[in-house]
């Protein structure tokens, strides 16, 4: 059974920094893609960070360029995603994402269906 477990939510003032791991079961993260995704109350969901841990592929959205970094252990079969000077705008749920490589093609999961959720991560940052 695939399991995706996520830590390291929290209540944070802006400016501070946080870390979300994604912690995978049954599955070997060097064989999938592996994203971040977030969702704000009434937005859409927003495609994070990715990474393909096979090759150190890198995927970030413009709005988080330069303050977080995505990161993955082979050892714990863990991702991570760092997060510095956090926003009140970074608020949301954090979902760590999943899909199989041969499916996405590419460093983000496609959200189609083919992919293995996380239980979600609430972020909270207060100016």
């Amino acid at each position: 059974e695939v399991q995706l477990v996520e830590s390291g939510g929290g209540l944070v003032q802006a400016g501070e920094s946080l870390r979300l791991s994604c912690a995978a079961s049954g599955l070997i993260i060097d064989d999938y893609a592996i994203g971040w995704f977030r969702q704000a109350p009434g937005k859409n969901r927003e495609e994070v960070s990715c990474i393909s841990s096979s090759d150190g592929t890198t995927y970030y959205a413009d709005s988080v360029k330069g303050r977080f970094t995505i990161s993955s252990d082979k050892a714990s079969n863990t991702v991570y995603l760092q997060m510095i000077g956090l926003k009140p705008e970074d608020t949301a749920d954090y979902y760590c994402i999943a899909e199989a490589m041969k499916l996405a093609g590419g460093p983000c999961p496609n959200l189609d269906g083919n992919d293995y959720w996380g239980q979600g991560s609430k972020i909270t940052v207060f100016s």
